[in-house]
């Protein structure tokens, strides 16, 4: 039996909602389709996603007042849903930017005494 990942399972290790906060900041950076939205955050190190995984996680941001979407025709192709920031959204952007800030700073704490432990260890090994 295959159990269906969330688009929020593809970074284990990341912290909790680090897919949406990358949502918010590439729809910051500009409004985009969910394809292009899909590229993109593969260049913040979220590769993987599925475009319906992706497609469930916006318009649940959508619904919470995150982004907003419309319609965009094109001459060239069919329409498609593009997804923008609200200033709801921005205050999340910010938020969640400060709380990263903070997992950063005590991962780095973390891994600076694991490394000095390390060394120990690997100096009583020799």
């Amino acid at each position: 039996m295959t159990t269906r990942r969330s688009i929020e399972d593809l970074s284990p290790g990341l912290p909790r909602n680090f897919v949406r906060s990358c949502l918010l900041l590439l729809t910051a950076e500009q409004p985009s389709h969910g394809y292009d939205l899909l590229d993109r955050l593969a260049s913040l190190g979220v590769a993987g996603a599925d475009a319906g995984g992706l497609y469930r996680t916006l318009r649940s941001m959508e619904q919470e007042g995150l982004v907003h979407s419309h319609w965009e025709t094109s001459t060239a192709g069919p329409a498609r849903r593009t997804y923008q920031l609200t200033d709801e959204g921005r205050d999340w952007l910010h938020a969640w930017a400060g709380a990263h800030r903070e997992s950063m700073r005590i991962m780095e704490l973390f891994l600076q005494r694991y490394g000095e432990l390390a060394d120990e260890l690997e100096a009583a090994d020799r």
